[in-house]
């Protein structure tokens, strides 16, 4: 079904790379998930592989890929190991934001882009318990204060997903005498930044999406590499961010490894009430159709949203086209699981089988920006004012 997707030949040369990791990533997801576990060897197989640098301009050293190109491969990614794809989706979308841009100063990106090369990993660290999501517009209660040629940063981010491997944290703090927002690069080995393993969820156990705590970090002026209330991402007002796609990307995947097991189950499961697999019942094929359609309806609108916006002709007329593609991939998604549960049923409860695992990770989908409320808000009022003009 993705193959009608695949569009050059440099798509299909990443895509056979990362099958190649596909047979390892599946038997060790099953591991990851029980026992809560960050998945560093699948992360340190794909930085060898240098799928880390995929979204980095082929100008500053990497392979150049655009936001059609991510949601490819991480849509296949997720559809191995859901907690690989979303941890390292967010460094993808991060490298890809920085530089499509150009949010940071020429110095600052020739920097970074030569840690990326290296191997550097990067997420932005912005939630936090009193806020809630970044994208509801609430004040960090983290603060930087300026200390002679210094920043001194205090507070605590949740939810910093990839945390046990990340090089570099885009940390968000309020400037009390700016009265905004600041983004501080902040490397791992500051001294006063330390992790502490507080994620213990029930949906993609190994993203390693712990609390970062900052106890009065110091660092240059220089590492002040964001200013002020331009940037916020995925918020109903501010600027479209495409490389949030990766989000539904995840969920899709985990939605086509579910239809795929319930395909499978179909086929080969014989009661002997009837003669033949349970696939020629009618019932069955019912959920298999649905289930197919689900996947097509999803994936085409992700894809002609993101193949939109890679055309920089056709990128000026989105406006609600982003949020929509994600509330209606993983609402989606989660359907599909729901749907592939009642194909295969009492054993997809049990605790050996993936499809337990899929259905409480594609729930999270849920819960990553942008959310359905917000979305279907700005939505209605695209549409109240188009209607006023």
């Amino acid at each position: 079904m993705l193959n009608l997707f695949i569009r050059n030949e440099s798509q299909r040369e990443w895509l056979e790379k990362l099958h190649q990791k596909e047979a390892a990533f599946k038997e060790r997801a099953d591991r990851i998930d029980k026992l809560g576990i960050f998945p560093v060897d699948n992360i340190q197989e794909l930085t060898e592989l240098g799928y880390t640098r995929s979204t980095l301009p082929a100008s500053y050293g990497g392979y150049g890929l655009g936001v059609y190109d991510m949601i490819l491969l991480q849509e296949t990614l997720a559809s191995f190991d859901a907690s690989t794809a979303l941890s390292l989706g967010w460094h993808l979308s991060v490298v890809g934001e920085l530089f499509e841009k150009q949010l940071w100063t020429q110095d600052k990106l020739e920097f970074i882009a030569q840690e990326v090369q290296k191997g550097a990993l990067l997420n932005r660290a912005a939630s936090e318990a009193q806020t809630g999501s970044p994208t509801r517009g609430g004040r960090p209660g983290t603060t930087a204060v300026k200390k002679g040629d210094s920043w001194v940063i205090s507070g605590r981010k949740i939810f910093t997903t990839l945390s046990p491997v990340l090089t570099y944290f885009i940390v968000s703090a309020w400037i009390e005498e700016e009265q905004t927002i600041g983004q501080f690069l902040l490397h791992r080995d500051l001294e006063g930044l330390r992790i502490e393993e507080t994620w213990d969820t029930m949906s993609l156990r190994g993203t390693g999406s712990h609390d970062l705590v900052l106890d009065h970090v110091t660092v240059g002026a220089d590492q002040l590499v964001e200013l002020g209330p331009k940037r916020v991402p995925a918020s109903p007002g501010g600027q479209l961010n495409a490389w949030l796609l990766h989000i539904p990307a995840c969920y899709l995947g985990i939605a086509q490894a579910a239809r795929d097991y319930a395909l499978n189950f179909a086929n080969e499961y014989t009661p002997n009430s009837i003669s033949g697999p349970i696939s020629q019942l009618p019932n069955v094929q019912h959920l298999l159709g649905e289930i197919d359609l689900e996947l097509m309806k999803a994936r085409h609108f992700l894809y002609s949203v993101a193949e939109a916006y890679d055309d920089e002709a056709r990128r000026a007329h989105l406006s609600t086209e982003l949020g929509a593609a994600k509330l209606v991939v993983t609402n989606s998604a989660i359907s599909i699981v729901d749907k592939a549960m009642r194909v295969v049923g009492i054993r997809s409860l049990q605790n050996d089988n993936p499809l337990q695992r899929y259905y409480r990770d594609v729930r999270a989908g849920l819960h990553n920006p942008p959310m359905d409320d917000a979305t279907l808000n700005k939505i209605a009022l695209s549409a109240i004012e188009q209607a006023k003009r």
